[in-house]
């Protein structure tokens, strides 16, 4: 039974020794001009980055100077067409309302008229207050 347990601290320590974390180790061993030559190229990627981004930041500036100046023609657009709209209105009530005036004038003629007559004439007068225009 001793022979056993000598064998099993044995090759405990064998596989302690020979881990996979002392293989690692030594391989991470890196020296100071590699270390400067990696931090040189992170600055180097660093730098395009920043240009890249100026070249997106510009380009959206562009489109949005592009949507501003659509949006503008859009709200003209609307507000030449709302214009247009009031316009039409008018100029399609305006021979209406003079119409309108001329009838009204046609009218109160006839009325002076018929009064004038119902004067002369008894039964025009008599219908006339039924109807309620003396």
């Amino acid at each position: 039974m001793n022979k056993w347990i000598i064998i099993g601290v044995g090759l405990g320590f064998l596989l302690g020794a020979v881990s996979p974390t002392s293989a690692v180790e030594g391989d991470l061993t890196i020296s100071d001009r590699e270390i400067i030559e990696r931090l040189a190229r992170l600055e180097e990627g660093q730098k395009a980055l920043r240009n890249e981004l100026k070249g997106v930041r510009n380009e959206l500036k562009g489109d949005i100077q592009d949507l501003r100046g659509l949006m503008y023609v859009v709200l003209g657009g609307m507000i030449a067409l709302i214009g247009f709209v009031i316009w039409d209105r008018r100029s399609a009530l305006s021979p209406v309302t003079t119409r309108t005036r001329e009838l009204e004038e046609d009218r109160d003629r006839t009325l002076r008229v018929l009064k004038e007559y119902a004067r002369k004439e008894p039964k025009l007068a008599e219908i006339m207050k039924s109807l309620g225009l003396l």
